[in-house]
């Protein structure tokens, strides 16, 4: 079997360089480009054509030369041209092929080689097969979106000859829609127009539709035979590629749903540990998912300076550290300011809002106003098309991962360790606790350090999609906290399917209401759902409920 799939392969890869064009000498590519220097047009589009399908290295730049009106024929010697560009003030006169310097010619020496339409349209199609017979596959399929996106006729004979030939799947189907869209738009035969639409309504997509509208108008005053059934047909076509984008356009708005959700997941994930452990309001949570954010832009930073090559790796070491940082910010907050706060909620929420300001201009005085960029890597970068017209970033996808990897790895530590079961005591009943040996004071300094934590963790993915700025942290600061009431004071479960069920109604809702009017809808239902269920969808037993 394995030596059957070698045999394959090797017969694959023998097919795919049997339909590149074969490389010419120097002096075989100096012949033709001698051709363009004729002085008949048709001989000059010939030798374009010829040129183009040579493999020539340095075809394209010959022909954009030519377009531009930078190759001359030497006036002695009509079969000689040269390329003449202008550097730094003077006039580079060079072979187009070799490269060779003249220095001893001068620009009274050359005459211009002149085109009309034709040529231009030769040197357009011979550009648009340079690309088309790439050795990559990306410039193959950039090369087929052009020739989609131009409707250019001329291309139509190349791409067909090239289509019979392409081995890349991905590629032959660009080549089927672009070669469709010909077809379709400057076709006579009425059978190949009606196959092209079915082929366009295939592969659907907004720049199909675009096309089938545009085809749409020309067919409505068209009087060719079978113009009729064409237009009927591209009706149905385009009322299918409609459907197809609505459904894509729901899959899309769930997508960036759940991207809601998980950010909003990670912002209020330690807010939900914190509230429902301590009953502290805390305002200054906000500023722990800044400080995680200007974590990840210090690190980055210094990897920028001292290690570049390290620099694409950055984010992965700037998720431990902004949980150290942002937690000891936590630890450092709760034994400073909130442990003589215990039982007083509205004096928690007045001096943490205060402790946040203090924060934000602190990290003002450090970094500046102005936001700061934290680049994206590119392991992150980019989209993942699941199928023409519906793709998904990586950097959210990634974002979503993130914020499950956390959730569980938290229930773990809730679950498994000593720490989260004296966690659960001090939230069941602090008392009682307290009588166990729990020290309850070092319980809820830790606690705070890791909701603190938590959202130093989540300052790492926001950085990926929003400005690191001082207000970074204050934009989701309210949003959290009806994550965490909504879902149940201090239920992870809770979170998790409040963050998800607000990230995906908000993004719902915003096309028809717009972004302001969706949050201000969003709570009001909350408002609404509250009076039925002050304690949210999944109720948690214990002081803090109970008190």
């Amino acid at each position: 079997m394995r030596t059957h799939t070698l045999i394959a392969s090797v017969l694959l890869c023998f097919l795919a360089i049997c339909t590149r064009p074969t490389p010419v000498s120097a002096d075989s590519a100096g012949e033709l480009v001698s051709g363009i220097a004729q002085k008949s047009f048709s001989k000059k589009a010939a030798a374009v054509e010829k040129l183009a399908s040579s493999g020539n290295e340095n075809a394209a730049l010959i022909l954009n030369a030519l377009m531009q009106g930078n190759l001359y024929r030497v006036k002695t010697d009509s079969t000689r041209v040269v390329l003449v560009l202008s550097e730094e003030g003077s006039l580079k006169i060079s072979d187009p092929v070799t490269g060779a310097e003249f220095p001893s010619l001068t620009k009274s020496d050359l005459k211009k080689i002149r085109i009309n339409n034709k040529v231009r349209s030769a040197i357009k199609a011979g550009l648009g097969r340079l690309d088309l017979t790439h050795i990559d596959p990306d410039r193959r399929l950039s090369a087929a979106a052009a020739v989609f996106k131009s409707g250019d006729p001329t291309m139509l004979p190349v791409l067909e000859e090239l289509l019979s030939k392409e081995q890349d799947e991905h590629v032959k189907s660009a080549f089927k829609i672009a070669v469709a869209s010909l077809q379709l738009i400057n076709g006579q035969d009425k059978k190949i127009r009606l196959k092209a639409v079915e082929t366009l309504q295939d592969a659907g997509g907004q720049e199909v539709k675009g096309l089938l509208s545009k085809a749409a108008l020309q067919l409505a005053t068209e009087k060719s035979e079978g113009s009729a059934e064409i237009a009927k047909a591209v009706e149905k076509a385009l009322a299918s590629v409609d459907r197809q984008l609505a459904t894509y356009g729901m899959v899309e708005n769930l997508f960036q749903g759940l991207s809601l959700g998980s950010v909003l997941l990670l912002a209020a994930i330690g807010l939900a540990i914190t509230f429902g452990v301590m009953g502290v309001i805390n305002m200054a949570h906000g500023e722990m998912v800044m400080i995680g954010a200007y974590t990840t832009y210090v690190i980055q930073e210094t990897c920028r300076l001292y290690m570049p090559g390290v620099l694409d790796y950055s984010l992965i070491v700037a998720i431990p550290l902004a949980f150290l940082v942002s937690g000891l910010f936590g630890i450092l907050l709760e034994r400073s300011v909130i442990r003589f706060l215990y039982g007083r909620p509205l004096e928690t929420l007045l001096a943490t809002w205060g402790i946040s300001l203090i924060l934000q201009q602190f990290v003002r005085t450090i970094f500046g106003p102005t936001n700061k960029e934290v680049s994206t890597p590119s392991w992150l970068s980019g989209a993942w098309e699941i199928t023409s017209g519906l793709s998904v970033t990586y950097n959210r996808l990634a974002i979503i991962v993130f914020a499950l990897l956390v959730l569980f790895f938290l229930m773990l530590v809730l679950k498994k360790t000593l720490f989260g079961l004296q966690m659960r005591a001090v939230t069941q009943n602090r008392m009682m606790a307290r009588s166990m040996g729990v020290r309850s004071a070092s319980v809820d300094a830790l606690t705070f350090g890791l909701g603190s934590g938590v959202a130093g963790m989540a300052g790492v993915a926001l950085s990926q999609i929003d400005n690191v700025s001082p207000n970074l942290g204050q934009a989701y600061i309210i949003d959290s906290f009806m994550v965490v009431v909504f879902g149940g004071v201090g239920n992870l479960w809770g979170t998790l399917v409040g963050a998800g069920s607000l990230g995906i109604v908000n993004k719902f809702l915003e096309p028809y209401s717009g972004a302001v009017l969706a949050k201000i809808l969003v709570l009001v239902a909350i408002i609404l759902f509250i009076q039925k269920r002050p304690r949210g969808l999944f109720a948690l037993k214990g002081r803090s409920v109970e008190g």
